[in-house]
């Protein structure tokens, strides 16, 4: 028997329910990984909540994690028993002690990389990689905005933004979020508590404002966001954790300097094993040589069977970085 985490209607943290289940062997395109680390991620809180429903309840939680291969599927060929494997997008249901999950979407895993590391950052990394590399591809000197800087995606845009030379300017809710954004690589921190955004960053850049905006706050932040964007500047809308953007005028971005708007996601931009390929070379090498450093507190560390506390702490905004759950 193995052990997974359902929730059978949408709620709160307290919906999500461990239970014991036989896992079925993988399909012919599928291999079957004994998780070792869980990723938890914000995108986790809507689909439990309703804000992103899943197709049926009900349902299982979770799309990524890191672990070891124990059943191989018929027409798998580049993956094999006893491989270290990391998935981030895998069908519902990683929050499990095994999981299915297509080959295609599996990468076999560097030695150099712990199986924490992995389920800490891969998710997170790949949201980096398409944000920084493809959706606008970040040069050396760029200065752009990146909302919630000392998240866990926001730490290592931080910290990938100084790989590449550029000048990222970090937004965080306190003090100590600002210290972390700073070590990891921020060029400057914005407390959105205690400054204003948009006159912080005129006064930053000299009045120049930032070519790009990557936003995964929301409605919350989404009118200031837009007002921090020089002429035929780019905003990235890529999450809602203070809700979703609704109702928006397209009128607004002709008045704001015929701006542009886009609403990507992973799966947009890491579809074939040949893209997962491109993507994980550049991000394995980066975590590998220590460019990209991800350490995971002790107290974000949840056993599998815990998953509602996880939700609930996560939800506070009292995490920093990256959270797990571990079988």
């Amino acid at each position: 028997m193995a052990t997974r985490i359902e929730f059978s209607q949408h709620g709160g943290p307290e919906v999500l329910k461990a239970v014991e289940f036989t896992p079925h062997d993988p399909a012919a395109n599928e291999v079957q990984v004994e998780n070792k680390a869980i990723g938890i991620n914000y995108i986790d809180t809507y689909i439990r909540s309703g804000l992103y429903p899943p197709p049926m309840l009900p349902s299982g939680l979770g799309t990524e994690a890191a672990g070891v291969v124990s059943k191989v599927g018929g027409d798998v060929t580049h993956l094999k028993v006893g491989d270290r494997v990391v998935y981030a997008q895998s069908g519902l249901g990683a929050y499990s002690s095994v999981h299915n999950v297509s080959a295609d979407k599996t990468a076999k895993l560097p030695d150099a990389i712990s199986f924490e590391q992995a389920a800490a950052s891969f998710l997170k990394g790949l949201t980096v990689y398409y944000l920084l590399r493809k959706t606008y591809e970040v040069k050396p000197n760029d200065v752009f905005l990146f909302h919630a800087a000392a998240g866990g995606v926001g730490l290592i845009a931080c910290q990938w933004a100084k790989a590449l030379g550029a000048k990222l300017i970090g937004t965080v809710g306190s003090a100590e979020k600002a210290d972390r954004a700073k070590k990891a690589g921020a060029w400057q921190v914005i407390n959105y508590r205690e400054e204003n955004l948009v006159e912080r960053v005129k006064e930053i850049t000299g009045g120049k404002k930032v070519a790009v905006v990557y936003d995964s706050v929301g409605k919350d932040t989404w009118e200031s966001s837009l007002d921090c964007l020089q002429r035929q500047g780019l905003m990235v809308s890529f999450g809602n954790s203070s809700g979703p953007v609704t109702g928006v005028n397209l009128g607004i971005l002709n008045q704001k300097g015929s701006l542009y708007v886009t609403r990507p996601s992973l799966n947009g931009y890491v579809t074939t094993r040949e893209e997962l390929n491109e993507a994980c070379n550049e991000l394995f090498s980066l975590i590998a040589s220590g460019v990209i450093k991800v350490d995971v507190a002790q107290d974000q560390k949840f056993a599998l069977i815990d998953a509602a506390l996880a939700h609930q702490t996560l939800e506070s905004r009292s995490t920093q970085g990256s959270s797990l759950l571990i079988p």
